[in-house]
């Protein structure tokens, strides 16, 4: 067996040791208008010595149970933050196999709670039907960076050198804010978000029909802190960055700082938000690289190797605002705005060596040879504006009717500069080089949703969505000056969805239950034109699709869960994807898309098993399946065309529908105690991924070539995060990403690492937090934050280029709490904006 096939076998073995014991069930409600509490906890102990027994957190419905309870006499404490704890005594249990149900447990919100000080350690991670439940403060390197910094350390969860994110291999993967759906770029997404307020990040590899279906990798759902208890909340956090240790040659100096403050004040009826941020997050580095291309249409090769800074600079601002109001137990309205500023600039200033050589094919004989300079600045804006309105009613029977409208505004894109000089001489001009893209994207969508609960075995939910994007784009190319019409063109893309669900979910002694079936009719008008053509062309695609899901877990016993799931997921394609005219991306690269660009389908399967220790340790595994059809791949081919003065040939990097791919894999993840003050938790994920396909391709010389995609590899990563307490408000956290060599369409991109240490101290009765950050460590010794990516094709060309990023990096972060009281801040989240970013 290969190591896939064995980590599959021990995921699905499990020795089942449940024998026949009591079990004592029962619901945890909000006593003001009877809504379940999730998470709740209720502890189990022996009523003559007070000891703990056990203890579970309640499901999304406020149920728990509580099994493998032997014969004695117990009470049970049921409690939640803010609220006031709630006692049940003497509990008899008389015989094995006894089933106790306490019914519904009733809490109130807590008046004198600063007169007890209750000291417990949330799990890392918490484990539920469709999802993972991540503590976002276990990850102390994040504090004053941005969502990213807190997701990368997921165990499924990878970002490599270039920035792209990852959920179990696939970029193509949902993000969710509060709940809700958002379409736009994931790392542009959760840039805009300060990880100081995070409070949890929801992993569902496996969604559930109320969700949108988009999504090849699932979804990750930032929840940002909430409470329950009314008054005022503020929280402020600094963060500054020391120098670089080492310059890498760079223009400027990188500049790291930022501030975010989070404002709250709740009563009764009025819960009102506040937030504003400012982060610049600079990265200095380099690009080394080779190209060698054969154009044996020219009967040319090619050489040029490069060496030279590859910087960037990041800025992202914004200001946010959010008000509910329950003027009753069954109404809520609910308005916000969120509006920001997100530029990312990239320099790339690149010598091209005097060994750069254009030779006769299998000839040593140079045409010439010459050296070059390359000054390429890429700009990438993502402006943004947004309003939501939501209003909610619970009815006497307990159901819920919910209805939210968003409107949205984002500017996307931004202009490229790419000159061609002369070195050492930069006065030398070979060829200037202008290109921008204007995407102004307009997007609106409105949620109706039905939740009620006739039968005891489940509740029903249903509900229909809208959704209308309209997003344009024009793209100049300018060389030396003058117009070049067969690069300049304008794209239209209109995106209309219909679509509604029916989801039912339940719990059952042992089993949690959810199935249900989407259905979706989208219909696609995308137009594009070149500036030299009076008739613009349109594409149109249009369909109705299912989109079933199910999921079920069992309770072997109170330590030990089994789960299965299916979900069938989409993954749309975006206008930069689709815009057919190539772009000049720098010196050696045009870029273009796909017009006919067909969305991807994904099939996904999981298997699980989570086992909780003695001692506060734990152990999960998860294996998994994912087929996608239309398969999106970038791939290399070559433009078969003059340059320029200076690059005889160079490369095509197309956008296009290559086939299917599979991926085959095993997660698995572990909270570790070897002491009380030390805990660590351990992720990992290794999988087999195939792509087979074929891309056919009409070059500019008018010729059609097929390309075969034929790519296999084993690929693995893993996250340690290891936390040591040292006093009572002092700890030291050392983590460690590392993600392994993965097969491309058209090549590999090297493993990449990264090691981080933390140390954070509390002062001020834990008001004040100071955290000291080291990351990417290096220290000369290591090859942190370094990046190979390698393309190749036989007779034809061969690309690698080392990207090597900043290490060595010190910040400081400063986090004052004027309060105690937990917030209920909420962002509005982008429904359409910032994918193409």
């Amino acid at each position: 067996m290969n190591p896939i096939q064995n980590l599959l076998t021990v995921t699905i073995f499990v020795f089942f040791t449940n024998g026949l014991y009591a079990q004592i069930s029962g619901k945890i409600l909000d006593s003001n208008d009877l809504s379940p509490l999730e998470y709740a906890t209720a502890a189990l102990y022996k009523q003559h010595d007070g000891s703990l027994v056990t203890g579970v957190v309640t499901n999304i419905l406020g149920e728990f149970s509580l099994k493998g309870i032997n014969a004695g006499t117990y009470y049970l404490e049921a409690s939640f933050m803010g609220y006031a704890s709630n006692r049940i005594a003497k509990i008899k249990v008389n015989k094995k196999n006894e089933q106790i149900q306490l019914g519904t447990i009733k809490l109130s919100l807590g008046s004198q709670l600063d007169e007890v000080l209750v000291k417990a350690e949330r799990s890392t991670v918490i484990h539920k039907i469709d999802r993972q439940v991540f503590d976002t403060k276990k990850y102390q390197s994040s504090q004053g960076g941005n969502a990213v910094d807190v997701i990368k350390n997921l165990p499924s969860v990878t970002v490599d050198g270039q920035g792209a994110i990852s959920v179990r291999g696939s970029k193509g993967f949902a993000v969710l804010v509060n709940g809700k759906p958002t379409q736009g770029d994931a790392a542009s997404i959760l840039a805009q978000l300060p990880a100081n307020a995070l409070e949890t990040v929801e992993l569902i590899t496996a969604p559930s029909a109320k969700y949108d279906p988009e999504g090849k990798g699932g979804i990750l759902n930032i929840i940002t802190k909430n409470g329950a208890v009314n008054g005022t909340y503020t929280q402020i956090n600094v963060r500054a960055g020391f120098p670089s240790i080492e310059p890498y040659d760079t223009k400027q100096a990188a500049q790291r700082y930022g501030m975010d403050a989070t404002f709250n004040s709740q009563s009764d009826k009025w819960n009102v938000s506040l937030g504003a941020s400012y982060q610049r997050n600079d990265k200095t580095g380099r690009r080394e690289g080779e190209l060698f291309i054969v154009n044996e249409a020219e009967d040319k090769t090619t050489f040029l190797p490069s060496d030279g800074e590859r910087s960037f600079d990041e800025i992202s601002y914004n200001g946010r605002f959010n008000v509910d109001f329950t003027p009753d137990k069954a109404n809520t309205f609910s308005l916000g705005f969120f509006a920001g500023k997100h530029t990312k600039d990239r320099l790339a200033d690149i010598v091209y060596y005097d060994n750069h050589a254009v030779s006769p094919i299998g000839s040593d004989n140079r045409l010439y040879t010459i050296a070059y300079y390359n000054h390429n600045l890429r700009i990438r804006k993502g402006d943004f504006a947004l309003g939501s309105f939501d209003y909610a009613h619970k009815f006497n029977n307990a159901s819920k009717l919910s209805a939210s409208f968003l409107y949205e505004y984002s500017f996307l894109g931004g202009p490229t500069e790419n000159d061609n000089l002369g070195h050492p001489d930069n006065s030398i001009v070979y060829q200037q080089e202008y290109n921008t893209n204007d995407n102004p994207l307009y997007g609106k969508r409105f949620n109706l949703d039905y939740q009620w609960k006739p039968y005891s075995f489940g509740t029903i939910e249903t509900g229909y969505q809208f959704r209308h994007l309209n997003h344009t784009g024009e793209f100049v190319y300018e060389r030396d000056g003058n117009l070049v019409p067969e690069f300049s063109s304008d794209i239209k893309l209109k995106r209309t969805i219909h679509s509604g669900y029916l989801q039912l979910t339940g719990a059952q002694n042992k089993w949690d239950y959810a199935a249900g079936v989407r259905l979706e009719y989208m219909d696609r008008s995308y137009t594009e034109s070149l500036k030299s053509m009076l008739t613009p062309n349109t594409y149109t695609y249009d369909f109705v699709k299912l989109f079933p899901s199910a999921s079920l877990q069992y309770e072997v016993n109170s330590k030990t869960k089994l789960k299965l799931a299916y979900s069938k997921r989409i993954d749309r394609t975006t206008t930069f994807k689709m815009n057919s005219f190539a772009e000049r991306e720098h010196s050696e690269v045009f870029e273009q898309g796909d017009n006919t660009l067909l969305p991807e389908f994904i099939d996904l399967v999981e298997l699980g098993i989570t086992k909780n220790l003695k001692g506060g340790n734990s152990v999960y595994a998860t294996s998994y399946y994912r087929h996608v059809n239309n398969v999106i791949n970038r791939v290399n081919t070559l433009a078969y065309e003059s340059g320029g003065a200076v690059i005889d040939s160079i490369l095509n990097r197309v956008y296009s529908n290559v086939g299917k791919s599979n991926a085959l894999g095993v997660e698995v993840g572990a909270t570790v105690k070897p002491t009380k003050n030390w805990t660590t938790f351990i992720g990992a994920n290794i999988y087999d991924y195939t792509i087979d396909g074929s891309l056919l391709f009409k070059h500019r010389d008018g010729i059609e070539r097929a390309y075969n995609v034929d790519s296999k590899s084993t690929i693995y990563s893993f996250n340690i995060n290891s936390t040591y307490s040292f006093w009572e408000n002092a700890s030291v956290q050392f983590s460690f990403n590392y993600l392994s060599d993965r097969n491309t369409a058209m090549g590999e991109d090297s493993r990449f690492y990264s090691p981080n240490l933390t140390i954070k101290k509390c002062f001020l009765d834990n008001r004040l937090a100071v955290t000291l950050q080291w990351q990417n460590i290096d220290m000369g010794l290591l090859n942190t934050n370094e990046q190979r990516i390698t393309t190749s094709r036989p007779n034809a060309f061969y690309t690698t280029t080392n990207y090597v990023y900043e290490v060595d990096m010190v910040s400081l972060n400063l986090s004052y709490t004027f309060n105690k009281t937990k917030n209920k801040a909420k962002f509005i989240e982008s429904e359409f904006g910032k994918r193409e970013f």
